[in-house]
């Protein structure tokens, strides 16, 4: 068996996307993806990666993921290099279980439990859907119909929306109410009407639900560290399940020290690249949950030693998702074959809007958890108007 061709597809309205498709000579093909910087993860597919995979065997997964990663330039933490090598060995997993008609988390050791908590990242439908990913201008408020606007609701009407997760058996939720700050200060500094309008949701929700729900705190590596760690204890009081990423995930010393400043949970982070920056973190007690993103951390077969790693330390493992419907998927695979899965990040939003649009099949979520995909591989393609869209660039390396 052997790769005889590597496809990408990106589109103009899902600019961060890219799909990469392994063709192989039995006619079976592996679907993978990435998110962010789409054009210079296919330039790197196509330029570099296509010369190494063509002919090889797509089954000896690890070789051809060393393979990927060891170039001199693929170093960086979820650079675009590491990103196209996670969105190919994505497809190469897909391949593996359509090879074997198993599902990948069988063929990663099979399932672990029978369903997996989800929490709901409050994320609205235009969320992330622009080429410029930044903090508050990439929201895209009002961009999309549906009665899912959680991020608009997180902003304006936290309690109402807690209630309304609870409702649908949904326990746990994200949010970031510290961004818009961090924006306009450069995260420097925190006045007081900006700690006390940031706090706002955190107020409502403990009014309306209580403790019934948990808080998982967003604040993507916006501030420096001492007024991370004052805003740490102003949230305290709240009792929130983690803080992620409050600092630049480029110091495990920096990111001890704020470990130490509370009592709250620290997860360290989807914008980690190989499991050695995560390796330097639990070394230094940085991090109580290892937070992976599979399409840009290397991969199913990084993400699987990630998680390793984590348990190696007795930390909990919990994949990110808030990309495309691709990845969400690998990553509901990835939960149900590690014993040490806390609980799985999901967008309704997302899962109920967007990702219908360009796959056969998303994750089965009901009453607050998540169930293993059927199916060999992945569970999932894309949808045949994918390749009749307008917007679609479509680039071929073959044999």
């Amino acid at each position: 068996m052997k790769i005889t061709a590597i496809e990408t597809l990106r589109t103009e309205e899902f600019s961060n996307v890219l799909w990469v498709r392994v063709h192989t000579d039995t006619g079976l093909i592996g679907l993978g993806e990435t998110f962010y910087g789409a054009g210079a993860v296919e330039a790197h597919i196509h330029d570099t990666l296509a010369q190494r995979l063509l002919g090889r065997n797509p089954l000896h997964i690890e070789a051809l993921n060393k393979e990927m990663v060891n170039l001199p330039m693929a170093q960086s933490c979820t650079g675009a290099e590491y990103r196209a090598a996670s969105a190919v060995d994505i497809g190469l997993w897909d391949l593996f279980g359509k090879v074997c008609g198993q599902p990948v988390h069988q063929m990663l050791g099979g399932l672990c439990r029978d369903r997996i908590r989800v929490y709901n990242t409050c994320a609205g439908y235009g969320y992330v859907r622009s080429k410029n990913i930044r903090p508050v201008s990439n929201w895209n408020l009002g961009q999309g119909e549906g009665p899912f606007e959680d991020l608009h609701a997180f902003m304006n009407r936290a309690d109402a929306l807690a209630e309304d997760l609870l409702e649908r058996g949904i326990t746990a939720m994200k949010i970031w109410p510290f961004d818009p700050a961090a924006q306009e200060t450069g995260g420097l500094h925190i006045s007081a009407a900006q700690m006390k309008t940031a706090i706002e949701p955190f107020e409502k929700i403990r009014k309306a639900v209580g403790d019934r729900m948990e808080i998982m705190v967003e604040f993507h590596s916006l501030w420096n560290l001492p007024t991370a760690k004052m805003i740490a204890k102003a949230l305290e009081p709240y009792k929130p399940t983690w803080f992620e990423d409050p600092i630049r995930m480029n110091s495990p010393q920096a990111l001890a020290e704020y470990a130490r400043c509370t009592d709250v949970w620290v997860c360290a982070s989807e914008t980690l690249g190989s499991r050695w920056p995560y390796k330097d973190m639990l070394e230094r007690d940085a991090t109580h949950v290892v937070m992976v993103d599979l399409c840009w951390s290397g991969g199913l077969t990084e993400g699987r030693k990630i998680a390793a790693l984590a348990e190696t330390w007795h930390r909990p493992f919990a994949p990110h998702d808030c990309i495309g419907p691709v990845g969400f998927a690998a990553a509901v695979h990835a939960s149900f074959s590690q014993p040490n899965t806390l609980i799985q990040e999901s967008v309704r939003a997302f899962y109920t809007g967007w990702y219908k649009e360009l796959v056969t099949e998303v994750p089965h979520i009901e009453n607050g958890f998540v169930h293993p995909m059927e199916g060999p591989g992945l569970g999932t393609d894309l949808l045949p108007a994918v390749f009749e869209r307008p917007d679609l660039t479509v680039r071929r390396s073959a044999l």
